[in-house]
């Protein structure tokens, strides 16, 4: 495996590289001369390059995980998919509805497997509500809901993060974990979408919030919305989050002095979490955190309202209410313990990934499904200018036999 970009989406993602027998990390590149160095500090025995088409070239790397900044993912996946390598891709899969179709494109030409990554609905908690719905335990599903009050908008931004037309903004980089995780729980079709977007920070010119209202093929609604101004957390409604995560209430007030006054060093913030900074994760890449119990994370809680019941997250796992009442069930045990901060995201992304190249088996999330989210995340916006209804035409199901071998059933899911 190696990486393109070694920044803090990188970083998260290479202690799994680095911790799974399946993987061998064996390159990065970044132009940064201090991000390589780190790299190869940490990881003894890798090479490390000073951009992308140095890396692709390299015999010894099979597949290339890009993490580089959004308006450089068709270019780089495109680079490596030429090569001949295997590409991750960072969600968002790319910026514009063409330049997915050009990665598509190139998938097929050069035979090598595309997936679009990264996103919360490769989360355990997600994938046990698409079997509980598929199992028709609680009856169909009838309505799903999504929402997320983080301070996305307070954390250090880079120049492109800030900017729509770079693939900066919540919508791009925080819409495809919502709308990745409608879409596998309600089957991947959505019809359409009506959306509004706020931007209400002078100091942060885009929008910092969003509200959407999808419909799915068969007429199932579905609602998404993540405020991420960072006056109020939806980790206070969670005890064993809160003390964890993120910024608390004082830093949160900090920093939004810091930027209305002009005086806060955002590169330096953003360097420290990239590979080679003071915080950087792969520090740790070779201890595990063990499973972790279920956190909101930027996605948020997700509720699904069934003809026979409702269902929710909880610490350990979900809780299902049915005509039988109450039943509280425990998924950690599904959770294969990895070092990765995220929840558990990124063990399942390289696992699908190396079943796909070296079992046969199929790339589930590939590129028609990132390029479907992709789309309903630029209807969101699109919405949000000309309000109105945006009609959805690449939309593409999840295959009934995605997760067959997760242990899980209905009378696991809900107890009689």
């Amino acid at each position: 495996m190696g990486v393109a970009g070694l920044g803090q989406g990188a970083a998260g993602m290479i202690p799994s590289m680095h911790a799974m027998p399946e993987i061998e990390l064996v390159a990065g590149a970044d132009l940064n001369p201090a991000m390589r160095e780190g790299f190869a500090d940490r990881f003894p025995g890798t090479r490390v390059y000073a951009t992308v088409a140095e890396l692709c070239a390299d015999p010894a790397v099979e597949a290339v995980y890009v993490g580089t900044p959004n308006r450089f993912h068709c270019e780089h996946a495109l680079e490596a998919m030429r090569h001949g390598k295997h590409a991750i891709v960072e969600k968002p899969m790319a910026i514009t509805l063409e330049e997915a179709d050009a990665m598509v494109a190139a998938s097929e030409k050069f035979g090598v497997k595309l997936l679009a990554a990264h996103t919360r609905s490769y989360g355990v908690w997600t994938r046990a509500m698409r079997r509980l719905v598929i199992s028709g335990a609680v009856g169909p599903l009838r309505a799903i809901h999504v929402w997320a009050y983080t301070d996305w908008m307070l954390r250090p931004r880079t120049a492109d993060e800030l900017d729509p037309s770079q693939g900066g903004g919540i919508v791009f980089r925080q819409g495809p974990h919502q709308i990745d995780t409608i879409r596998l729980i309600g089957g991947g079709r959505l019809r359409s979408v009506r959306a509004m977007t706020g931007q209400w920070m002078s100091e942060r010119p885009v929008p910092g919030y969003y509200c959407a209202f999808f419909e799915f093929e068969d007429g199932t609604p579905a609602t998404i919305m993540h405020n991420g101004y960072g006056y109020y957390s939806m980790n206070e409604l969670y005890p064993w989050v809160v003390t964890k995560r993120g910024y608390t209430d004082e830093d949160r007030a900090v920093l939004r002095r810091a930027l209305r006054d002009g005086g806060r060093d955002e590169e330096k913030e953003k360097q420290d979490y990239r590979v080679g900074g003071r915080h950087d994760p792969t520090a740790a890449a070779k201890t595990s955190s063990g499973p972790q119990e279920w956190s909101p994370f930027d996605l948020g809680p997700v509720e699904l309202t069934c003809e026979r019941g409702f269902v929710r997250n909880d610490r350990r796992g979900l809780v299902v209410y049915d005509d039988a009442g109450r039943h509280d069930v425990d998924l950690l045990h599904l959770q294969r313990p990895e070092p990765d901060p995220s929840g558990g995201l990124s063990i399942a992304v390289l696992e699908e990934l190396h079943a796909a190249v070296v079992r046969g088996r199929p790339v589930y999330h590939d590129g028609a499904w990132g390029r479907a989210t992709l789309e309903a995340a630029l209807a969101v916006m699109q919405s949000a200018r000309e309000r109105r209804e945006i009609a959805l035409h690449r939309q593409v199901a999840m295959p009934a036999d995605y997760d067959a071998d997760l242990p899980i059933d209905a009378q696991t899911l809900v107890r009689r």
